[in-house]
């Protein structure tokens, strides 16, 4: 597509699975620089670099040209769904997106507790949950819709003596103190689906965590003395009032945050990811999908989730699980919710699949772009990407200033 139009604003893609917020930003930023219509925007960015002064110069980190991207709230690499992304001067307007509603579905496990909150981590802890019901889930639901207080996980983006939480988490290292809860609101909350146990393919992680990894969560998740027996699992919560597991604390990876909901603005050519990984994984600190989240493949091989189950709780079936739909306010962590919903209920529970359907004006299956479609021949994603960006400059324009 020719054109000698500087084109600049705000759109959205579709994160897919299994791969962080900042890698998808990488990508477009290749085939956006390799395209005709962003030439004119480059060859305006080397004439205004011309411009700056040498000290100006000497500043910058990176000297490469190329097109400025960023993102107004991160996903975590298992998320999928609206990914709000700033090109040019957008990038400027991408703060408009922190502080917006958001729309997710979530599917929640029961029965077991993560050192993540998700399926991402190693099991640390299980807990009865033969006696749940749909109902049971249902009311529990009511606890959390309006202004709450919720309590930000280990593993998310937040600083703590001017260091981000994971990496207290990833270092086995006790926060300096206390995690404050922060208000949240939830407009809406509903159970979508209830999935009795056997009728569903989740899992719990097929990876448990050894003993003197339990006893580092205990540490890091302030559960409390770890057990002095090996073969004994962390205390396990039957109560919805008992405080043996962490009331509130959740994970996320900074960037890739909520959620699990949000890190904030990240200028691709400014700002490398920083993933947090699985809180006792020994996973190496690099950028990209969920392959390099995971153990390295030499470690013990553990019982799959099946056996595992089984081996556990031999007289009920396998874990139920439930769809959950909700439209929160900024901060909110999506994780906390499904932790904190078990042990609501008297169990214990993990995220196990996360989608952002909805933030600010954008939604899936209405002007959300796709991942794939952006990666492919220009005539194939720019038409499409110059109405989304002019629709967005439309309705700027008609907003009272």
């Amino acid at each position: 597509m020719s054109t000698t139009k500087i084109v600049e604003g705000v759109f959205a893609v579709n994160k897919p699975k299994s791969i962080s917020s900042a890698q998808v930003l990488r990508d477009i930023q290749q085939s956006f620089n390799r395209s005709t219509l962003f030439a004119p925007w480059l060859e305006a960015e080397k004439a205004r670099r011309v411009q700056e002064s040498k000290s100006q110069r000497q500043r910058r980190r990176d000297k490469r040209i190329q097109v400025k991207l960023g993102h107004g709230g991160t996903l975590d690499p298992m998320a999928t769904g609206v990914l709000i992304v700033g090109v040019g001067k957008g990038t400027k307007r991408l703060q408009d997106f922190l502080t917006c509603t958001k729309t997710y579905e979530a599917t929640v496990l029961f029965g077991a507790a993560t050192d993540t909150y998700d399926v991402l981590g190693k099991t640390i802890s299980k807990a009865p949950y033969a006696h749940l019901t749909r109902e049971d889930v249902k009311s529990a639901l009511t606890k959390f819709r309006g202004s709450i207080k919720q309590r930000p996980p280990v593993y998310s983006a937040l600083r703590m003596d001017g260091k981000r939480l994971y990496e207290y988490a990833r270092e086995g290292k006790e926060v300096p103190r206390e995690i404050q809860e922060r208000p949240v609101t939830t407009e809406s909350l509903e159970l979508r689906e209830w999935l009795p146990g056997g009728s569903h393919p989740y899992t719990w992680p097929s990876e448990e965590a050894d003993k003197e990894e339990k006893s580092v969560a205990h540490k890091v998740l302030h559960l409390g003395a770890a057990p002095k027996d090996a073969n004994n699992d962390l205390p396990r919560t039957n109560s919805p009032s008992g405080q043996e597991f962490p009331q509130g604390t959740k994970r996320q990876r900074d960037i890739e945050d909520e959620d699990d909901a949000e890190i904030g603005i990240t200028p691709v050519p400014k700002r490398q990811e920083l993933t947090p990984t699985p809180i006792m994984s020994g996973a190496t600190e690099e950028s990209g999908g969920l392959d390099k989240m995971t153990a390295p493949a030499a470690r013990t091989r553990i019982p799959t989730e099946a056996q595992t189950i089984l081996e556990e709780f031999p007289s009920v079936d396998r874990p139920p699980a439930a769809k959950l739909s909700m439209t929160v306010t900024s901060g909110f962590y999506v994780r906390s919710l499904c932790h904190d919903l078990g042990q609501e209920v008297g169990s214990l529970a993990i995220m196990s699949e996360l989608a952002r359907t909805r933030q600010a004006g954008f939604e899936m299956g209405r002007n959300v772009l796709e991942y794939e479609d952006l990666c492919k021949a220009e005539d194939v994603w720019a038409p499409l990407l110059v109405q989304v960006l002019q629709n967005w400059q439309d309705k700027m324009d008609n907003e009272p200033q």
